[in-house]
């Protein structure tokens, strides 16, 4: 990527660069990075503005805050399943999630409604993610100039959908409660507002964080779920016991908190997944004056890039880590991996703001799509290719077949 740079692995490292103390190691993305993301994003802030950035999103992320809409996350999540796949018996998975996670999270995060402009969106995002680690190149038909083309076009929208909310809040129209609406209230020390530009690259990073890595779980475990047919079966009788819950609630059919809390083996399943093949195999950080770790030398200014897998398939802290056992994440196990081992979402203070988002719309998806459909993939072990996220390397084409007696009922 054109900078220097230094390559942590192991638990003392991944302590070393996620533990938020003053060690020297401070967000920084390399160069393509940083300009889709854009320099305010929060990848690239740290203290008082990291801390205010951070706020703001565990102000709309946090489990308290989820609960109050996971009713409408079930909703968004049945009605784009259900119309995607009206009539279909071929599809490809990995094509559909995205489709299904991006539109949930637009309509959650930012209010925005169906339409063209939506649809626009999720093809530009996806642009905009295959430049983030493309060579810094940013002439006419490179994927960095196309990826800053389609950034352009993505700032477009939400700067409208900005204006339109501020416009919103001064004629006292009653407040959404959306991300953009926490961040445009968000103040820093002084009392001052985010600029529009800091709002602009924190809503970009974060459409680029969640829908994209939720989209390859949702792959690794569609994919997984096609092969072991021991797995299915424990995944089906949790979400049907789940369904007969929703049943006995009389909620019309929407699934709440206490409903996502009983499909505990659904999300080892997928903890277990993203050991073996985490959606983000490691990242960059920089760092910010000259430091050192372990007894080597860190200059200022050099990239630090932490490694996930060098921990995940260490057998010294996971027994026997090419086998695929769920059990291992069972509360009564957690004592067996030690902190700072298990990184799918990072560690420590600056652990993702949106795991707990992603696990609940994952959840959501799993439930509806296994109680309502049955399938069988069309390429026999489909492998897994990076680039540079894992995904099921020909998109997870499977032959769909809808279930004679639905388990939900759904609108």
């Amino acid at each position: 990527m054109g900078d220097k740079t230094v390559v942590l692995t192991g638990q003392a490292g991944n302590r070393f660069v996620f533990s938020g103390s003053d060690n020297g190691i401070a967000g920084n993305q390399v160069e393509t990075a940083s300009k889709i993301l854009g320099k305010h994003s929060i990848f690239e802030l740290s203290e008082s503005r990291h801390k205010l950035v951070r706020s703001g999103l565990m102000s709309f992320l946090k489990p308290e805050s989820i609960q109050r809409f996971v009713g409408e996350m079930d909703s968004l999540v049945q009605q784009q399943l259900f119309k995607e796949l009206n009539g279909k018996d071929l599809v490809q998975m990995v094509g559909l999630m995205k489709k299904i996670t991006f539109k949930v999270t637009c309509s959650l995060l930012f209010g925005l409604p169906e339409g063209q402009e939506k649809d626009e969106l999720l093809e530009d995002f996806a642009i905009a993610t295959k430049g983030l680690w493309a060579i810094p190149l940013n002439i006419p038909g490179t994927i960095f100039y196309k990826a800053m083309q389609a950034r352009g076009r993505i700032s477009k929208i939400l700067i409208n959908l900005m204006q339109n909310r501020r416009g919103e809040e001064d004629k006292n129209s009653p407040q959404k409660n959306d991300i953009i609406s926490v961040f445009l209230h968000l103040r820093d020390e002084a009392g001052e507002p985010l600029q529009v530009e800091e709002i602009l690259d924190n809503l970009i990073t974060l459409v680029v964080a969640s829908h994209d890595t939720t989209t390859i779980l949702l792959g690794l475990i569609l994919r997984h779920l096609s092969t072991d047919a021991k797995t299915f079966g424990e995944v089906l009788e949790e979400q049907k016991e789940v369904a007969k819950a929703v049943k006995a609630s009389g909620d019309e059919g929407r699934l709440t908190w206490s409903e996502i809390q009983m499909m505990k083996h659904t999300w080892r399943v997928a903890q277990e997944l993203m050991r073996l093949t985490p959606p983000v195999f490691g990242n960059f950080k920089c760092a910010s004056r000259d430091t050192s770790f372990d007894g080597f030398h860190i200059p200022k200014g050099w990239k630090v890039f932490w490694v996930s897998s060098a921990t995940h398939m260490d057998h010294n802290l996971f027994e026997d880590p090419n086998k695929f056992d769920p059990s291992r994440f069972e509360s009564s196990k957690k004592s067996s991996y030690p902190p700072y081992t298990y990184i799918p979402f990072g560690a420590g203070p600056r652990i993702c703001p949106g795991l707990e988002f992603a696990r609940v719309e994952v959840l959501l998806i799993i439930h509806h799509f296994i109680t309502n459909y049955s399938w069988t993939p069309i390429i026999k072990n489909e492998p897994i290719r990076c680039e540079p996220m894992p995904y099921p390397a020909m998109g997870l084409p499977v032959k769909l077949r809808k279930n004679e007696s639905s388990l939900v009922i759904h609108k």
